[in-house]
């Protein structure tokens, strides 16, 4: 399983997020594998260690996969999620009040952005409510 989390803008012009995982589906050779998502662009950023980023929105729909650190993000409603090493975070709050993010460890965080074709299908599945 792929943990994911995904940030959106609801009505109410705030970002909100859910739990969840990237669904994977048997493959070959025991794997377990997603269908193939359109991409536009994938580009690889660093942010030191103790760094932060004030409140924001997402730029344009993208998977955001966290390599290494770990970070809390924050919505302006004061919900809290954090992400480890390993961690995929579909964003698609562009636009709204946004969300904050920190690092919380002594690790930089070192992220791949994979900016979504217009319209791609990401295969994300919520965690059931308990």
């Amino acid at each position: 399983m792929i943990r994911c989390v995904r940030i959106w803008t609801g009505e109410d012009q705030n970002s909100h997020f859910e739990e969840g995982s990237i669904e994977l589906t048997p493959g070959t050779h025991g794997d377990l594998l997603s269908g193939k998502i359109g991409t536009a662009t994938a580009s690889f950023q660093e942010t030191r260690a103790g760094g932060t980023l004030a409140w924001h929105t997402a730029p344009v729909r993208q998977l955001v996969i966290t390599l290494s650190g770990t970070l809390e993000f924050m919505t302006r409603s004061g919900q809290r999620f954090v992400l480890t090493p390993g961690d995929v975070l579909l964003a698609e709050d562009t636009a709204g009040g946004g969300h904050t993010w920190k690092l919380v460890d002594d690790q930089p965080w070192r992220r791949l952005y994979v900016i979504l074709a217009k319209d791609a299908a990401v295969p994300f599945k919520r965690n059931q409510q308990k």
